[in-house]
């Protein structure tokens, strides 16, 4: 017996639905949400991008004038947030992570890996500032301020992090090419606070799109960077006479398929192990092909004198080159 025409209808109907442009989007939004989770994206043409300016490119640079929203408590940096003249919302900082972490950034970002914009402001005013604590070291009463760096909060990003985030050795991408990557690039920045889901506070951290489910793996801190590796009494941040000291002890051997590094900091077994040298040849398709004007540009954009301009180009070239030499790229 044939089928009431009603019932025909339905499932025409839904079909004509998914097959417009909602439904597509409605599809592709599911498709994306049950998507396996990523950590590297290709950056494209690495050789043009612009270090200067960085993820967040001259359109996100930050807009006087600067509304006060509330003092940020977490962290060891006084930080406060802050709303801009176009209605963005910004994480600021002082004190002397914010140079390593402007310009180490960019170094990741233009090898693939996500990093959320940031700029050094060097000067401005924040209004309605009220009720400080640590952050009252750098903003005066009238609410100027120099010299901090301010990070985009970008809207529809839910964040897991501490002990939500995950751990160097328990994570879907053990083994890849795409971690060891990410771990190069600690050590290439002597980042020696890589902490993760076992610490008390994680610099690993987790993001979700809320709009189209893409779930993305994240080294969310790259502050304790460009300085000295090492324990407590001698690790440095932004220090590149100590950057330059250990720049002979970045890779110390190869053997047969295995790159062993000098590297010395938080979780060094699980960040300096296992690279191999294909994942090292992966990885220099895009760290290779950096210029000496844009590392350049991302040590002005940090604030560098034209001394440390000079003195991390030569290293930080030094280190690619070092790991040129142990793949014989």
């Amino acid at each position: 017996m044939r089928k009431p025409s009603y019932q025909l209808a339905v499932p025409i109907l839904i079909s004509c639905l998914l097959a417009g442009p909602a439904g597509a989007q409605n599809r592709a939004r599911r498709a994306t949400a049950s998507s396996a989770p990523v950590l590297w994206s290709d950056p494209g043409q690495v050789e043009n991008l612009d270090f200067f300016n960085g993820p967040g490119g001259p359109k996100n640079i930050p807009k006087t004038p600067f509304t006060f929203v509330e003092e940020d408590k977490g962290g060891t940096n006084p930080k406060i947030k802050v709303t801009d003249a176009a209605g963005r919302h910004w994480g600021v900082k002082w004190g002397e992570e914010t140079r390593s972490e402007v310009f180490a950034s960019r170094l990741v970002w233009a090898v693939g890996y996500y990093v959320e914009p940031n700029y050094i402001v060097t000067s401005g005013k924040v209004s309605g500032v009220k009720g400080l604590t640590r952050a009252k070291k750098y903003v005066a009463s009238d609410g100027t301020f120099s010299n901090a760096r301010f990070e985009l909060k970008r809207k529809g990003i839910s964040k897991r992090t501490d002990k939500e985030s995950w751990s160097w050795d328990k994570n879907p991408f053990v083994g890849t090419r795409e971690l060891n990557g990410l771990k190069i690039m600690i050590m290439l920045t002597s980042n020696w606070d890589p902490k993760d889901q076992a610490d008390s506070q994680s610099n690993t951290a987790i993001y979700t799109n809320r709009k189209t489910g893409r779930v993305t793996y994240v080294m969310s801190d790259w502050g304790a960077t460009m300085g000295k590796w090492g324990g407590f009494f001698s690790r440095e941040k932004w220090d590149c006479e100590g950057y330059t000291s250990q720049t002979s002890k970045f890779v110390t051997e190869v053997s047969g398929q295995v790159i062993r590094f000098g590297y010395d900091g938080k979780h060094a077994s699980y960040i300096k192990e296992g690279i191999r040298v294909g994942d090292v040849r992966w990885l220099l398709k895009y760290l290779g092909r950096i210029t000496d004007n844009q590392i350049r540009d991302g040590l002005k954009a940090a604030g560098g004198t034209t001394e440390e301009l000079d003195c991390f180009t030569r290293a930080v070239r030094s280190r690619i080159n070092q790991l040129k030499k142990a793949v014989g790229a």
